[in-house]
Protein backbone atom coordinates (compact mmCIF):
# COMPACT_ATOMS: atom_id res chain seq x y z
CA UNK A 1 0.00 0.00 0.00
CA UNK A 2 1.25 3.51 -0.82
CA UNK A 3 0.88 5.76 2.41
CA UNK A 4 1.50 8.82 0.76
CA UNK A 5 -0.66 8.94 -1.60
CA UNK A 6 -3.23 7.42 0.51
CA UNK A 7 -1.89 10.05 3.13
CA UNK A 8 -2.97 12.80 -0.23
CA UNK A 9 -6.50 11.14 -0.85
CA UNK A 10 -7.12 11.46 2.57
CA UNK A 11 -6.59 14.79 2.31
CA UNK A 12 -8.69 15.57 -0.97
CA UNK A 13 -11.53 13.78 -0.75
CA UNK A 14 -12.47 13.61 3.07
CA UNK A 15 -10.71 17.00 4.92
CA UNK A 16 -10.82 19.39 2.18
CA UNK A 17 -14.47 18.29 1.60
CA UNK A 18 -15.89 19.00 4.62
CA UNK A 19 -14.83 22.84 4.63
CA UNK A 20 -11.41 22.57 6.04
CA UNK A 21 -9.96 25.19 4.69
CA UNK A 22 -6.72 25.89 6.72
CA UNK A 23 -3.28 25.69 5.07
CA UNK A 24 -1.66 24.94 8.18
CA UNK A 25 -3.78 22.29 9.43
CA UNK A 26 -3.85 20.42 5.82
CA UNK A 27 0.05 20.86 5.23
CA UNK A 28 0.01 18.97 8.99
CA UNK A 29 -1.74 16.63 8.31
CA UNK A 30 0.00 15.68 4.71
CA UNK A 31 2.97 15.80 7.03
CA UNK A 32 2.16 12.89 9.30
CA UNK A 33 1.78 9.57 8.66
CA UNK A 34 -1.00 8.00 10.27
CA UNK A 35 -0.21 4.99 9.79
CA UNK A 36 2.59 4.90 12.47
CA UNK A 37 0.06 5.83 15.09
CA UNK A 38 -2.41 2.76 14.67
CA UNK A 39 -1.41 -0.93 15.37
CA UNK A 40 0.33 -3.22 12.60
CA UNK A 41 -2.80 -4.92 12.32
CA UNK A 42 -4.86 -1.54 11.31
CA UNK A 43 -2.18 0.25 8.66
CA UNK A 44 -4.48 -0.62 6.16
CA UNK A 45 -7.01 0.83 7.48
CA UNK A 46 -5.49 3.79 8.77
CA UNK A 47 -6.76 6.46 5.54
CA UNK A 48 -10.27 5.16 5.74
CA UNK A 49 -12.66 7.50 7.02
CA UNK A 50 -13.50 5.91 10.10
CA UNK A 51 -12.23 5.61 13.64
CA UNK A 52 -9.41 3.15 13.84
CA UNK A 53 -8.95 1.25 17.52
CA UNK A 54 -5.43 1.69 19.01
CA UNK A 55 -6.60 -0.01 22.21
CA UNK A 56 -9.62 -3.02 22.65
CA UNK A 57 -11.62 -2.76 25.27
CA UNK A 58 -9.86 -5.05 28.80
CA UNK A 59 -10.21 -4.91 32.41
CA UNK A 60 -13.25 -2.85 32.28
CA UNK A 61 -12.29 0.09 30.18
CA UNK A 62 -13.37 1.17 27.15
CA UNK A 63 -11.86 0.48 23.94
CA UNK A 64 -9.60 3.41 22.51
CA UNK A 65 -10.11 5.40 19.10
CA UNK A 66 -7.84 7.23 16.73
CA UNK A 67 -10.31 10.17 15.73
CA UNK A 68 -11.94 10.01 12.02
CA UNK A 69 -9.93 12.35 10.41
CA UNK A 70 -12.58 14.49 8.80
CA UNK A 71 -14.03 16.05 12.17
CA UNK A 72 -10.59 16.02 13.76
CA UNK A 73 -9.55 18.36 11.09
CA UNK A 74 -12.60 20.44 11.89
CA UNK A 75 -11.85 20.76 15.06
CA UNK A 76 -7.65 21.37 15.15
CA UNK A 77 -9.12 24.31 12.24
CA UNK A 78 -11.64 25.66 14.91
CA UNK A 79 -9.09 25.90 17.43
CA UNK A 80 -7.11 28.43 15.56
CA UNK A 81 -3.73 27.22 16.84
CA UNK A 82 -0.61 30.15 16.73
CA UNK A 83 2.89 28.80 15.99
CA UNK A 84 3.38 29.96 19.73
CA UNK A 85 0.46 28.67 21.17
CA UNK A 86 1.34 26.27 24.48
CA UNK A 87 -0.65 23.37 24.04
CA UNK A 88 -2.09 20.35 26.05
CA UNK A 89 -3.36 17.31 24.05
CA UNK A 90 -5.73 15.26 26.78
CA UNK A 91 -5.71 11.52 25.85
CA UNK A 92 -3.29 11.59 23.14
CA UNK A 93 -3.41 8.36 23.07
CA UNK A 94 -0.42 6.67 20.37
CA UNK A 95 0.22 10.44 19.70
CA UNK A 96 -1.09 11.01 16.09
CA UNK A 97 -2.87 14.54 17.84
CA UNK A 98 0.14 15.41 19.50
CA UNK A 99 2.03 15.46 16.05
CA UNK A 100 -0.14 17.45 14.42
CA UNK A 101 -0.13 19.86 17.06
CA UNK A 102 3.68 19.97 17.21
CA UNK A 103 3.87 21.24 13.63
CA UNK A 104 1.15 23.80 14.29
CA UNK A 105 1.61 24.72 17.96
CA UNK A 106 4.91 25.71 19.95
CA UNK A 107 4.69 23.30 22.36
CA UNK A 108 2.66 20.14 23.25
CA UNK A 109 1.95 18.35 26.60
CA UNK A 110 0.70 15.21 25.54
CA UNK A 111 -1.37 13.71 28.49
CA UNK A 112 -2.34 9.99 28.76
CA UNK A 113 -3.70 7.99 31.66
CA UNK A 114 -3.35 4.17 29.86
CA UNK A 115 0.09 3.21 30.44
CA UNK A 116 0.98 1.11 27.43
CA UNK A 117 -0.83 4.23 24.97
CA UNK A 118 2.14 6.46 26.82
CA UNK A 119 4.79 4.52 26.10
CA UNK A 120 3.70 3.94 22.75
CA UNK A 121 3.26 7.85 22.03
CA UNK A 122 6.76 8.42 24.00
CA UNK A 123 7.96 6.27 21.01
CA UNK A 124 6.16 6.93 18.17
CA UNK A 125 6.77 11.01 19.43
CA UNK A 126 10.16 10.28 20.24
CA UNK A 127 11.65 12.77 16.85
CA UNK A 128 9.17 15.77 17.71
CA UNK A 129 11.56 17.87 19.99
CA UNK A 130 8.46 20.21 21.36
CA UNK A 131 6.12 17.30 22.59
CA UNK A 132 6.35 15.94 26.37
CA UNK A 133 4.44 12.94 26.70
CA UNK A 134 2.86 13.19 30.40
CA UNK A 135 1.15 10.21 32.53
CA UNK A 136 -1.84 11.01 34.59
CA UNK A 137 -5.49 11.27 35.05
CA UNK A 138 -7.04 13.06 31.68
CA UNK A 139 -9.91 14.67 33.38
CA UNK A 140 -7.38 16.37 36.32
CA UNK A 141 -4.80 17.69 33.09
CA UNK A 142 -1.35 18.72 33.95
CA UNK A 143 -1.09 21.73 36.15
CA UNK A 144 2.87 21.39 35.92
CA UNK A 145 2.53 22.76 32.47
CA UNK A 146 -0.41 25.21 32.49
CA UNK A 147 -1.92 28.03 32.13
CA UNK A 148 -2.53 26.49 27.99
CA UNK A 149 -3.47 28.63 25.16
CA UNK A 150 -5.22 25.55 23.94
CA UNK A 151 -6.73 22.08 25.40
CA UNK A 152 -7.93 19.80 22.89
CA UNK A 153 -9.67 16.72 24.09
CA UNK A 154 -9.19 13.71 22.15
CA UNK A 155 -13.06 12.38 22.17
CA UNK A 156 -16.06 13.58 22.94
CA UNK A 157 -17.26 14.51 26.77
CA UNK A 158 -20.45 14.43 28.98
CA UNK A 159 -18.57 17.09 30.30
CA UNK A 160 -16.00 19.52 31.06
CA UNK A 161 -14.06 19.38 34.49
CA UNK A 162 -13.43 22.68 36.00
CA UNK A 163 -10.42 21.41 36.98
CA UNK A 164 -8.98 21.59 33.13
CA UNK A 165 -11.04 24.88 32.58
CA UNK A 166 -8.31 26.12 35.24
CA UNK A 167 -5.53 25.20 33.65
CA UNK A 168 -6.75 27.75 30.69
CA UNK A 169 -4.59 30.59 30.74
CA UNK A 170 -6.44 34.35 30.18
CA UNK A 171 -7.72 34.44 26.54
CA UNK A 172 -7.04 30.53 25.80
CA UNK A 173 -9.74 28.05 25.23
CA UNK A 174 -10.64 24.41 25.14
CA UNK A 175 -11.71 22.88 22.10
CA UNK A 176 -14.14 19.61 22.28
CA UNK A 177 -17.15 17.75 21.58
CA UNK A 178 -19.56 17.84 24.13
CA UNK A 179 -22.53 15.25 24.28
CA UNK A 180 -22.70 11.64 22.82
CA UNK A 181 -24.05 10.47 19.31
CA UNK A 182 -26.01 12.56 17.04
CA UNK A 183 -26.58 15.20 20.17
CA UNK A 184 -22.77 15.65 19.72
CA UNK A 185 -21.68 19.28 19.58
CA UNK A 186 -18.25 20.98 18.64
CA UNK A 187 -17.35 23.62 21.48
CA UNK A 188 -15.34 26.25 21.94
CA UNK A 189 -14.58 27.13 25.70
CA UNK A 190 -12.80 30.42 26.41
CA UNK A 191 -11.31 31.92 29.74
CA UNK A 192 -11.94 35.72 29.83
CA UNK A 193 -11.00 37.35 33.21
CA UNK A 194 -11.73 34.44 35.10
CA UNK A 195 -14.98 33.62 33.71
CA UNK A 196 -15.53 30.82 31.23
CA UNK A 197 -17.62 31.43 28.21
CA UNK A 198 -18.69 29.01 25.39
CA UNK A 199 -19.88 28.65 21.96
CA UNK A 200 -21.62 25.75 20.06
CA UNK A 201 -20.37 25.43 15.89
CA UNK A 202 -20.87 22.27 14.49
CA UNK A 203 -22.51 18.42 15.10
CA UNK A 204 -19.84 16.61 15.51
CA UNK A 205 -20.02 12.58 16.45
CA UNK A 206 -16.84 11.05 17.76
CA UNK A 207 -16.02 7.90 20.23
CA UNK A 208 -16.06 9.25 24.05
CA UNK A 209 -13.25 9.51 26.04
CA UNK A 210 -13.48 7.68 29.06
CA UNK A 211 -13.72 9.64 32.60
CA UNK A 212 -15.77 12.21 31.73
CA UNK A 213 -18.99 11.42 32.32
CA UNK A 214 -21.32 13.23 34.68
CA UNK A 215 -21.40 12.58 38.23
CA UNK A 216 -25.07 10.46 38.64
CA UNK A 217 -26.96 12.54 41.14
CA UNK A 218 -29.24 10.36 43.60
CA UNK A 219 -32.98 10.89 42.75
CA UNK A 220 -35.23 10.85 45.48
Amino acid sequence: MNFETARANMVDNQIRTTDVTSHSVLTAFLAVPREAFVPEKSKALAYLDNDVEICPAAGGQPARFLMQPSPLAKLLQLAAIGKDDVVLDVGCGTGYVSALLALLAGSVVALEEDEALAEAAKANLASYANVSVVAGPLAKGNTSGAPYDLIFINGSVEEVPATLLSQLRDGGRLVTVQGYGGSARAKVFTSERGAVSENVFFNASVKPLPGFAKAREFVF
